[in-house]
């Protein structure tokens, strides 16, 4: 089996019996599910109780998947409906926890050229402030934001995975995107 079949087809090997291609998938997918529950749920001990949840939930429902939409919609419609309950059961808003500098996306983009010490400080400064804004954005604003630049979801998958219509989903990630950029040009 190849590392570069489809999540669906991965899927469906899976339904039939191939725990290779489970392995396949939770290799790909386990980083930007465990990052998505980390950040909406503010403790490492919730992420990985509900990151475990999900994939638990995906071994038992396995032999009735069924291909209607990418397999990453799927799966974060399972994340999505089970941090409802999470949020449901300990009867809290949710918020964002951004864990240490390893587990944020943001640290994985590229340094700047320049690695002189004051560059070096300005980037780490950027990156500080980039993160309190996303913390500080309307709930569904930053799931749609990091459900399209955490998992790679288009619009409509976001739209799919928090029962949304496309243009709420489009409308959520713009108002995002604006507050983002309208904090980070007051910060510079």
């Amino acid at each position: 089996m190849h590392s570069n079949t489809g999540d669906e087809q991965l899927m469906l090997r899976y339904r039939q019996g191939e725990h290779r291609a489970f392995e396949i998938l939770y290799t790909r997918h386990k980083g930007a599910l465990y990052r998505y529950f980390l950040r909406h749920c503010g403790s490492a001990a919730a992420a990985e109780e509900l990151f475990q949840d999900v994939w638990v939930n995906l071994i038992r429902s396995r032999e009735r998947y069924q291909v209607r939409a990418k397999f990453t919609t799927y799966l974060y419609r399972m994340a999505h409906n089970r941090l409802i309950d999470h949020y449901r059961r300990h009867s809290r808003n949710p918020v964002i926890a951004l864990g240490n500098d390893n587990d944020f996306v943001i640290e994985e983009l590229p340094a700047p050229d320049c690695e002189g010490p004051e560059q070096r400080l300005s980037y780490n400064e950027a990156t500080d402030t980039l993160k309190a804004l996303i913390a500080a954005l309307p709930p569904a604003q930053r799931e749609a934001f990091l459900l399209k630049e955490e998992s790679g979801l288009s619009l409509d998958e976001i739209a799919e995975v928090t029962d949304v219509s496309r243009e709420a989903a489009k409308s959520r990630l713009r108002y995002a995107v604006a507050r983002l950029r309208k904090g980070l040009t007051e910060a510079g």
